[in-house]
């Protein structure tokens, strides 16, 4: 019985960390758009099409629309105009699931370092290399963007501080959370 137990006891603390790691990158995620959108607006840069591009090619699929549009040589202006739109319109959509999709997903890495026994900044930091480091190879692999070599160094920094931001506001939910954690040992949601 006791060994079900401490099965049951592990179980317990995986599952744990993986809902404060799915909800710490949701965190991560939602400001990482918005320091994107704020930095959309300072240098009037376009959205990013790279997390439709990666994802895309990861999961063999594209924006619904793509095929047909191809296929429309034929097609009158309006017709073809008609489908770019709403081929545009899905590709929007697409960014943006994948881009949460994957931002939310990368607080598991955060879940698995606190498995481990990593905790607190030691672990943001890890986090940060191992996303931005995913970024820097995966996007130029995928085509979805240069290599950080043929990069500026505004662009660089731009994306350190991007990816910062997301590291420092997914670690500092995951922590919050499990410090309230600690601090409420035998709470309980339906108990006063």
């Amino acid at each position: 019985m006791v060994q079900s137990n401490s099965f049951f006891y592990s179980l317990a603390q995986v599952g744990n960390a993986v809902g404060k790691g799915i909800l710490s990158g949701l965190a991560g995620t939602v400001a990482i758009t918005l320091s994107q959108m704020i930095e959309m607006q300072l240098t009037k840069r376009g959205n990013s099409e790279a997390p439709a591009i990666t994802g895309g090619k990861a999961l063999g699929v594209e924006p619904r629309g793509q095929a047909e549009l191809e296929k429309q040589d034929d097609a009158p202006p309006s017709k073809k105009k008609e489908l770019q739109q709403d081929l545009e319109e899905n590709k929007d959509r697409f960014t943006q699931i994948m881009h949460f999709s994957y931002g939310t997903s990368w607080g598991m890495a955060r879940s698995a370092l606190d498995l481990i026994g990593v905790q607190g900044s030691a672990a943001t930091l890890i986090h940060f290399g191992a996303l931005w480091g995913t970024a820097l190879v995966m996007l130029p692999a995928t085509k979805a963007s240069p290599p950080i070599t043929e990069w500026s160094p505004k662009q660089i920094g731009t994306d350190i501080v991007h990816h910062a931001v997301y590291a420092l506001a997914a670690g500092a939910c995951y922590d919050a959370m499990t410090e309230a954690e600690r601090s409420h040992r035998g709470w309980s949601l339906f108990t006063r």
